[in-house]
């Protein structure tokens, strides 16, 4: 029983934990297509999603956006259906 009590709290722990959506780089979408989804799905102002379509294209990654997983989980999964690239980290 310890050990389970443990492991859930383990668990909410891990997704209670500060995490940070990442726009991964692809070839395929135009930098006019990524500043368009960011400032739609993430809410930025142009100069931000322009700043992360540069980050992502010369750094290969950037941090779109920060919180626990359980908020960050319906902007991943809208980036994904807009054929973005990203994870969870």
């Amino acid at each position: 029983v310890t050990e389970l009590l443990q492991y859930q709290y383990d668990k909410i722990e891990l997704l209670e934990e500060e995490k940070s959506l990442l726009l991964l780089n692809d070839d395929v979408n135009t930098f006019d297509y990524v500043i368009e989804v960011l400032m739609k799905v993430c809410g930025h102002t142009l100069e931000q999603a322009e700043t992360c379509a540069m980050i992502t294209h010369y750094k290969g990654k950037c941090t779109v956006k920060s919180g626990t997983y359980e908020e960050l989980e319906p902007y991943y999964v809208s980036l994904l259906n807009h054929h973005l690239y990203a994870k969870i980290q």
